[in-house]
């Protein structure tokens, strides 16, 4: 018989299970915002994380990130799982290691399937399974490895709760770095082909979402339900700010801005969904819509063709709330974390500002040379003819209607 808390481990195997269900939520929503010719390609990218990244995590992931004392990245120490068993516990002996190591596999699934909305329409999905491995080696795991796997910006003092910097940061600065390299669009005006099929995908996101934050105290207790009330105070008030944002701009309520203002709130909080009171979650999410929104309309000034908006909401988003989380982190809300600017303490707020540009920078840098090098190989993106008959077609040979 093992040790292990059945409350806690039932817990966490069911938010795990809601982290999964995140990657083919992304898949609908990204699904149903991109042009009739494009719903396959896109969603594809994210299925095929699935699989590849689950093979990466076994083989090699979990040992970079969560193995060793490096600074930078993790050794070699359990590869393929070597010296893990079902019996293995996990740090705080609550759960197995078996379960957490499911858990952070769910995580970086997703963070790359988050970038590929920016370039919608324009890679090939060889390019870019190129790109899916590399890129998770290269940015993710070290990522991962130094600020959850005890690297330098855990020991810096850095904290991210449940991804702000490890997810939303590094995805949604890579996007932008994509955009650049890729370039825009051959026909830039393309409506969303099912509304309804992103609301699908918000559901799915938005509910994953509570194992994504709740799941990441990794064990059942008060700041598990924190985290979980501060996930949807977030959105909620993200939701309603851009819904107002936007009706007062455009004269008619929105509903694609509604969930767009959702999902900026999700991202939002992450990072301090356990370390911070439940108002400061109702003005992280005021914030975030707020902040996202104008991100957005800098974008479409600007004429940076990020499609889906994955810079404005992911990256803005990600580097809002690991600020925030500088400005309200509560040691009277967590005792595992300091007090933030608000209450007085302006070491760690700076310490938030600085990992969050680390992450920032280091992203698009090594994604924009990581692409070159990967064109150098196979074209990056496809021919202009390929783009105009559309990714289902011309790499896939499949339709999503008939």
């Amino acid at each position: 018989m093992s040790g292990f808390d059945t409350g806690s481990t039932g817990f966490m195997l069911v938010a795990t299970s809601l982290v999964m269900l995140m990657t083919p939520g992304l898949a609908f929503f990204y699904g149903g915002l991109a042009s009739k010719r494009n719903i396959l390609g896109i969603m594809i990218q994210s299925f095929v994380s699935l699989g590849i990244t689950t093979m990466m995590w076994y083989s090699i992931g979990y040992s970079l990130c969560f193995s060793g004392n490096g600074a930078i990245i993790g050794n070699f120490d359990h590869l393929f799982l070597k010296g893990i068993n079902s019996l293995t516990p996990f740090a705080n002996g609550d759960i197995p290691l078996y379960l957490f190591i499911a858990y952070q596999m769910m995580f970086a699934i997703i963070t790359p399937a988050l970038i590929t909305g920016a370039f919608t329409g324009r890679v090939s999905f060889k390019a870019y399974l190129i790109f899916l491995i590399l890129w998770q080696v290269f940015v993710y795991y070290p990522f991962a490895h130094m600020i959850w796997g005890g690297g330098i910006l855990a020991q810096w003092g850095v904290m991210d709760f449940a991804g702000g910097i490890v997810v939303h940061i590094t995805a949604g600065f890579a996007a932008l770095a994509s955009v650049f390299f890729v370039g825009a669009r051959k026909e830039r005006i393309s409506k969303p082909n099912s509304i309804p099929l992103v609301a699908i995908g918000t559901g799915l996101l938005w509910f994953g979402w509570y194992g994504f934050n709740a799941g990441s105290e990794l064990r059942v207790d008060n700041i598990t339900a924190l985290a979980f009330l501060n996930t949807d105070v977030a959105a909620s008030f993200a939701t309603v700010t851009w819904l107002i944002i936007e009706w007062k701009r455009e004269g008619k309520p929105k509903f694609i801005g509604l969930m767009t203002g959702a999902v900026a709130g999700l991202a939002t909080i992450t990072p301090a969904a356990g370390f911070v009171p439940v108002w400061a979650a109702a003005l992280i999410g005021i914030i975030s819509s707020t902040l996202c929104y104008m991100a957005v309309d800098l974008k479409n000034k600007l004429k940076w063709d990020d499609a889906l908006d994955v810079w404005g909401v992911h990256g803005v988003g990600g580097l809002t709330g690991t600020i925030l989380l500088g400005v309200f982190a509560s040691h009277a809300v967590n005792g595992n974390i300091v007090d933030g600017l608000w209450l007085g303490n302006s070491s760690f707020f700076f310490k938030q500002v600085a990992a969050g540009c680390i992450g920032a920078i280091y992203a698009f840098l090594f994604t924009y040379i990581m692409l070159w090098l990967i064109n150098k190989i196979t074209l990056v993106r496809v021919s202009e003819a390929e783009e105009l008959l559309g990714l289902d077609a011309s790499q896939h040979e499949e339709n999503a209607y008939t």
